[in-house]
């Protein structure tokens, strides 16, 4: 599989990429747990069928230390035992965020009510932030249908 175009060669999507980095690396190195991140990222990546991103963001995770067991249960969060309660809001939270029109509401109170119980109000913006941030990621990637599976950790900085 090749990528419809050479989005991250061009100069124009250098361009728009710079600004995307640059809030991604606000994010990173918020108070948010990079831990919450990479499941997120992971998991909002999963549902926009994102191959780059969930390559990319599973082996980031794995690099840093998150077990097998956690990441071969992110999409079945619900049903899996491996996760705190903290992480279960932000992992909702991510998926009702990325499935924004797929509900009339968008994110309910009650997802909404349960991160916040578990979030002060900086890790929330970081964590709404993030939501945005790797959603756009995966549109870029899937639109361009940019392959997955050679991606090394660390390989963007």
């Amino acid at each position: 599989m090749d990528s419809r175009l050479n989005y991250f060669g061009n100069p124009l999507a250098g361009k728009v990429l710079k600004h995307i980095n640059s809030a991604s690396k606000v994010v990173a190195d918020s108070v948010l747990p990079a831990s919450t991140q990479e499941l997120v990222k992971i998991r909002a990546s999963q549902i926009n069928g994102c191959g780059f991103c969930t390559d990319m963001h599973t082996k980031d995770a794995t690099a840093a230390g998150e077990t097998s067991l956690r990441l071969n249960l992110v999409a079945a969060w619900r049903e899996a035992t491996v996760f705190t309660e903290a992480e279960r809001a932000a992992l909702e939270l991510a998926e009702q965020g990325t499935r924004i029109a797929d509900a009339a509401g968008g994110v309910t109170d009650e997802a909404w009510a349960n991160a916040r119980k578990h979030y002060d109000e900086d890790q929330l913006v970081a964590l709404i932030s993030l939501i945005a941030v790797i959603n756009a990621y995966n549109r870029i990637n899937v639109i361009n249908q940019q392959p997955a599976g050679s991606y090394q950790p660390g390989q963007f900085g």
